[in-house]
């Protein structure tokens, strides 16, 4: 397989592995931005971060994680990654569950306009 990077508006992200029980990502979010407040009907996640802090929303709670520590996404559970640091983050996200494209992606707030599929909005 290929590793390529795709670019995001909050960073860059790489596939490194995709198969049928699982897809790993190498994500890099750049200072002060943040992912879409989002959350997926067919996998979970799990969340290691290799460089920076790492700001996480999961449902209500606001977490801090440093190179290292990881914090387990449930299947469903609304969550965003956040670089509100002056330094990269990167995380090593691993996806298991029943089905991994990108169209499992139901977002709640975006900071970029990809609101096609935008269901409410809240601040955090």
């Amino acid at each position: 397989m290929e590793i390529y990077q795709t670019p995001k508006p909050w960073g860059t992200y790489e596939v490194l592995l995709d198969d049928e029980l699982t897809k790993v990502k190498r994500i890099t979010v750049y200072p002060g931005h943040r992912l879409s407040l989002q959350s997926h009907e067919h996998r979970q996640e799990q969340w290691t971060v290799i460089e920076g802090k790492l700001t996480v929303v999961l449902g209500d709670e606001q977490l801090i994680f440093y190179p290292g520590e990881s914090v387990h996404i449930p299947l469903g559970a609304k969550h965003r990654a956040w670089n509100n640091g002056d330094d990269i983050v990167q995380f090593i996200e691993v996806q298991t569950g029943t089905y991994f494209g990108e169209d499992d992606i139901t977002r709640y707030e975006d900071d970029y306009g990809r609101d096609g599929d935008l269901i409410e909005s809240k601040m955090y």
